[in-house]
């Protein structure tokens, strides 16, 4: 083998490397372009808070103002918890009604439970 051969074969090598560390270093900044929009959408989203009007008291009949973000923090645990047990009844029973209503749409026979609880 002449030695002007190996001097071909280590252009060969570096240029293969030089192309490999392109493509992962465009495929990195396209990830990272994407991962950074989506970053500012959600900061966008997040940054604006529902007003007082749009909490949907209408819909839950006014019956507790909603908290300020951060007001956990100087809150007391009792009243936390009541909070907590609070909005997991009502979770519980939209995910009943809806699960009532489904089934009544469809033509389902109704489980017991949804029964004597509506």
């Amino acid at each position: 083998m002449p030695w002007w051969s190996w001097i071909l074969i280590w252009i060969a090598l570096v240029a293969l490397s030089l192309l490999f560390y392109g493509v992962l270093g465009v495929r990195l900044y396209r990830q990272a372009t994407t991962a950074l929009r989506e970053l500012g959408e959600a900061m966008d989203r997040f940054s604006r808070l529902p007003s007082p009007a749009d909490d949907g008291a209408g819909a839950s009949g006014g019956a507790a103002p909603q908290p300020l973000p951060g007001g956990a923090v100087f809150a007391s645990p009792a009243r936390m918890r009541h909070d907590y047990d609070a909005s997991k009844l009502a979770r519980q029973d939209a995910r009943r009604l809806r699960r009532i209503q489904r089934k009544k749409d469809r033509g389902q026979p109704q489980a017991l439970r949804d029964i004597e609880l509506g």
